[in-house]
C-alpha cells in the first residue's frame, strides 16, 4: 500500500511539473508561432527552439529576438514576401516581476 501511495504521489508531482512547463508557453516552435519559420531550414528551426529555451534573461531573449526577427524580414524582402506583425513575445516568461507588498 505504501509503494502505490508513494508512486502516486510522484505521478501527481510529474503532472504538475509537466503543467507548469506547459503553461510558461509552447513546448515547440512552429509555423503558427514562429516568425519567419517559413525562411529557415529544418535545422535552423531546431537551432532557434533550443536557443529561446537556452535563455535566463529577458534582456538576452529579446536581443537574440530582435535580431532573429531582423534576419526574417531580410530574408522575406528577398522573395518578396513579409512577415507577420503580430505574436507574442516569446521572451515574456522571463521578465522580471515586481513584488507586491
Amino acid at each position: 500500500m505504501k509503494k502505490t501511495l508513494g508512486g502516486l504521489a510522484l505521478i501527481g508531482l510529474l503532472l504538475s511539473m509537466v503543467s507548469a512547463a506547459h503553461a510558461r508557453g509552447p513546448l515547440r516552435a512552429s509555423e503558427s508561432n514562429t516568425r519567419g519559420w517559413q525562411f529557415m531550414s529544418h535545422k535552423e528551426r531546431l537551432e532557434h527552439q533550443s536557443k529561446i529555451r537556452s535563455f535566463k534573461t529577458y534582456e538576452s531573449c529579446r536581443a537574440y529576438q530582435i535580431e532573429h526577427h531582423q534576419l526574417m524580414q531580410a530574408r522575406a524582402e528577398t522573395q518578396g514576401a513579409s512577415l507577420r506583425k503580430d505574436g507574442r513575445d516569446i521572451c515574456e516568461h522571463l521578465r522580471p516581476r515586481s513584488v507586491k507588498p
